[in-house]
């Protein structure tokens, strides 16, 4: 049971009113002597647990025990409040336990009362002090977002958003494809073209004789029916052409000199076209297919690095919005302790333990508390946004108005990082390095296609054909070895058959002998070979009884060749170049990395180091609060004990989200993102 001194808890309640009760009126007021301070105050002791005066041990009473708590000891008596005794007076005789002489304790010199001699002491006025109500809690509704809508995420979930619907990756996506699409273009070179050229031929030329083949006219005409496909195809091994022409013609003439009408013709054709120096191992269309292929590795490796970046953003976004929602839960607890410290100061202080001005202190706490609360939600909507702008596809997507709750807590390795292995993974990993190696395989194609180039050109041209034709015999065949008259024909239209006619006559009428035409064998005429229609023109086309064989070389000897040895040169220069890029990016690597490695180790120790600091702090407030309990702590430094544990929460929640993103940060550096996460990216070059 504790003993309370009342003339000690009468005169602080005097104090207190006298400061937030200014205006109240008072009996009298004499002037007192300036308090002298106590030389035996101890500072390391908390407010309110000195004493204002120096008791002489021979006045302390024989039931004090010096080694008990000072919680559980009686106060010496004090002169009540209106007491009229001065310095120097002798104390009351009859009172052992009186206090001594000496200057009068501060306490009673803020708020004086004076009596009359002879008077009894007259008790303070105080006005009734009610409990206030407690103070409403914060809006903490954040606009454009339904607390009805909540959608849970994990880190992992909101990875593959991004990679389903970042903006920035569908670009990097879309550029791998357009570079697919130029190397199928350039490809689509080596492509066999086939080719067909149906055409109608009819021309009708004038004859000044019948030596043209005029008969019975001054013209003669001829009709061409021609159909004549092709196939022509490069070769991507050697750099050599081949086209293969087959055409075939039905002809129609009234010439007299045919002996065939209508008839047939085809041609059969191969011609080959073999580079020997110049273009035999690389020509133009070899080395921009070549180069697209590297240029298209390229991409990919922007691709996975784009790729890595958003998913290292998303991460980074993802722990953000992880702190400031656990940041926000902390201020949240605060603001629910300094209302709970509110509730317990407004029921002290309507039974009299406590003065008014502690509800000041505390009200002054709780709404610095609840800025920090309003802040912390603003930082929540900023992370969420964020988070939102990297997992979703434009701004009508319904999830802008939700409310995204991480399911994942930060989870610190307390292993330490091997540096080593980082490094090595980094180089083997870390896209601008491979991007840099394409170059190198580049410039390696520019120097040994623009080498080529220097040499001379010899070109081995050769060309086979076969013919064949066929047609209708515009008089019957005769066989071999027929006898034929020597003049034959109708004489209306052969001049020797006319003479002939003529003798005959003369010698008929004048009674000589007829003469006639001599029989001879027969010669000239169409071969029955040749007699028959397509099929025909076809079976002589196949028996090779007719061909061409043309072999030749082309050759080409440039005199100077400037364009060929300054592109050979540039080339050299550009070797130079990215040797020493690919040297200054790979030191960028080095420091990124060793950087990135630091910043986990540290942030690793100081999650160690938050950790301590919270217990700690956990073990100084519950100190503090038992001090409290018994009156030996002030309101004071119980908000900055419970202000302590705040922020060393506060510092624990950003130490581990600070060492994720650490992780995330060497992830990124190392380039080993997409398997931690196990994505794996498809190579669109195929092997």
């Amino acid at each position: 049971m504790l003993n309370v001194d009342h003339g000690k808890v009468i005169r602080v309640l005097i104090v207190c009113a006298a400061l937030l009760l200014p205006n109240a009126a008072v009996l009298a007021q004499k002037p007192k002597p300036a308090p002298t301070p106590n030389p035996q105050s101890d500072a390391t002791k908390p407010p309110g647990s000195q004493q204002n005066t120096t008791v002489p041990p021979e006045a302390r009473p024989n039931t004090q025990d010096p080694t008990a708590p000072p919680s559980s000891q009686k106060p010496a008596p004090q002169a009540p409040p209106g007491s009229t005794t001065q310095p120097g007076q002798p104390t009351p005789a009859g009172n052992p336990n009186a206090p001594t002489t000496g200057p009068t304790p501060p306490v009673s010199t803020e708020t004086p009362v004076v009596t009359e001699p002879g008077q009894e002491p007259v008790e303070p006025n105080f006005p009734q002090s009610q409990p206030r109500p407690l103070p409403p809690m914060p809006n903490l509704t954040r606009l454009g977002v339904s607390s009805g809508n909540v959608v849970s995420l994990s880190l992992n979930e909101s990875i593959r958003l991004a990679l389903a619907n970042n903006n920035d990756i569908e670009v990097s996506r879309d550029d791998v494809r357009i570079a697919e699409t130029q190397l199928r273009a350039l490809q689509g070179f080596y492509d066999p073209i086939f080719a067909i050229t149906p055409t109608y031929d009819k021309r009708i030329s004038p004859q000044q004789s019948s030596l043209g083949g005029a008969s019975g006219g001054s013209t003669t005409s001829i009709t061409t029916y021609s159909l004549s496909p092709s196939v022509q195809k490069s070769f991507e091994k050697g750099g050599g052409t081949y086209t293969l022409s087959f055409s075939n013609q039905h002809t129609d003439t009234s010439s007299s000199f045919s002996l065939i009408n209508p008839f047939y013709s085809s041609n059969l054709a191969l011609q080959f076209s073999q580079p020997l120096l110049r273009n035999r191992s690389i020509d133009i269309n070899r080395h921009q297919i070549r180069v697209q292929k590297k240029r298209l590795e390229q991409s990919d490796a922007d691709f996975r690095r784009r790729t890595i970046d958003i998913i290292s953003q998303v991460q980074g976004a993802y722990w953000d919005l992880v702190f400031a929602m656990r940041d926000q839960q902390v201020q949240l607890d605060n603001v629910n302790l300094s209302r709970e410290n509110l509730r317990q100061i407004e029921a002290q202080i309507s039974a009299g333990a406590k003065a008014p001005l502690d509800r000041s202190e505390v009200l002054t706490e709780l709404s610095n508390r609840e800025s920090a609360l309003l802040s912390a939600t603003q930082t929540v909507s900023i992370a969420e946004n964020a988070l939102k702008q990297l997992i979703l596809k434009d701004t009508t997507a319904a999830q802008w108005g939700a409310q995204i709750t991480p399911t994942d807590s930060p989870v610190v390795d307390t292993n330490p990082v091997n540096l080593t292995d980082a490094l090595t993974e980094a180089h083997k990993n870390r896209p601008e390095l491979q991007r840099l190696r394409l170059q190198q395989d580049i410039n390696t194609l520019d120097l040994k296609y623009y080498k080529n180039q220097t040499k001379p050109q010899i070109d081995l041209q050769t060309t086979f054909a076969l013919t064949g034709l066929a047609g209708n015999a515009v008089a019957p065949p005769l066989a071999p070895g027929t006898l034929v008259p020597l003049i034959g024909g109708s004489p209306e239209t052969s001049a020797a058959a006319f003479l002939l006619a003529q003798v005959q006559d003369i010698q008929r009428r004048n009674g000589f002998p007829i003469t006639t035409s001599p029989l001879v064998p027969a010669s000239g005429g169409v071969a029955t070979n040749l007699i028959g229609g397509y099929a025909k023109d076809i079976s002589n086309l196949l028996s090779f009884k007719t061909r061409n064989l043309t072999v030749g070389v082309a050759i080409q000897f440039p005199f100077k060749n400037q364009t060929a040895e300054a592109n050979y040169a540039g080339a050299r220069i550009q070797k130079e170049q990215v040797e020493a890029s690919m040297r200054s990016t790979e030191q960028l690597v080095e420091v990124d990395v060793r950087n990135a490695a630091q910043s986990v180790e540290s942030a690793r120790l100081q999650v160690m180091t938050a950790r301590e600091t919270r217990r700690n702090a956990e073990i100084q407030l519950e100190g503090e609060q038992r001090l409290y309990s018994v009156g030996r702590s002030t309101t004071y430094l119980l908000i900055q004990r419970q202000n302590a544990l705040a922020n060393a929460r506060d510092s624990e929640v950003r130490a581990e989200t600070n060492y994720s993103k650490a992780v995330s940060n060497l992830q990124h550096a190392t380039s080993t993102t997409l398997n931690a996460n196990n994505i794996f990216v498809d190579s669109p070059v195929k092997p």
